[in-house]
């Protein structure tokens, strides 16, 4: 049974990686935070599980008391970030534009910990250029031919946030890529004084961008904590199964009579 069980976690480690593998195709460079750490958590649910099966196979008890307290730290990580991913994801959420099916983003919204991170210098710079090199503001404009078709399309976060000036700037929309600013704007957010129609510079330095990738991130963990509460589930099974196979093990060692 031990051994049964221990073959199964490496075919789950095997699905982990490649969990992690499927983040990463369909994501570019710049959104792939939980790719590596997914990928690398498989990686180590596999040499630990294949450590627990050798010492199964061998009879070895020192590797099978080492899996079992490597299993034990690995359930407590993947208990706590999966706790901490879903308070850091529940707040936020998109605000209808009148008129329009996409929906905009305010930064205010999200957690601290998603504000801190992006209002990182460091890191939103390096974000940003990735945000410029990648195609999703380019692309509008060839994707929706008509504003008709600009206004119906359903545009991601961070299209929506750093494709574009909020709508209560009041800029008229030319194409799906320009605006008409030579309008005063509307309101006082910042935003709208940062946006310009220029491709490199959009509106990537504005709040609602980094808002759009808030909204990003946030589904993106939101994603990795549910795959995390079905992997614990799983080798909480596998961790009982082992602590109890070790037990009857003892049993039956202290019952072998001395000669």
């Amino acid at each position: 049974m031990m051994l049964l069980m221990l073959f199964v976690e490496q075919i789950l480690a095997i699905l982990v990686v490649g969990f992690g593998f499927w983040m990463s195709t369909h994501n570019d460079e710049c959104r792939r935070s939980l790719t590596i750490p997914v990928m690398g958590l498989g990686g180590v649910i596999f040499l630990m599980s294949l450590a627990g099966f050798v010492g199964a196979w061998k009879n070895i008890s020192c590797l099978l008391w080492t899996y079992l307290i490597m299993l034990f730290v690995v359930l407590v990580a993947i208990m706590v970030f999966t706790v901490l991913a879903f308070i850091i994801t529940n707040t936020g959420t998109g605000h209808a534009v009148p008129g329009s099916r996409y929906k905009e983003y305010r930064l205010q919204d999200y957690s601290s910990w998603f504000v801190k991170q992006l209002n990182d210098t460091d890191k939103w710079t390096h974000l940003r250029s990735c945000l410029v090199k990648s195609d999703d503001c380019n692309s509008l404009s060839k994707r929706y031919k008509t504003l008709k078709q600009y206004k119906l399309a359903e545009l991601t976060p961070i299209e929506s946030g750093c494709c574009r000036p909020p709508a209560e700037c009041g800029y008229p929309a030319l194409n799906a890529s320009n605006f008409d600013l030579s309008y005063h704007p509307v309101s006082t957010n910042v935003d709208c004084k940062l946006y310009k129609n220029d491709r490199f510079l959009r509106c990537y330095d504005c709040n609602s961008c980094k808002a759009g990738v808030a909204q990003y991130m946030k589904t993106e963990w939101r994603v990795v904590a549910i795959f995390n509460v079905i992997l614990f589930i799983i080798l909480s099974f596998v961790y009982f199964v082992g602590c109890c196979a070790r037990r009857h093990a003892g049993g039956s060692d202290s019952k072998v009579p001395r000669r």
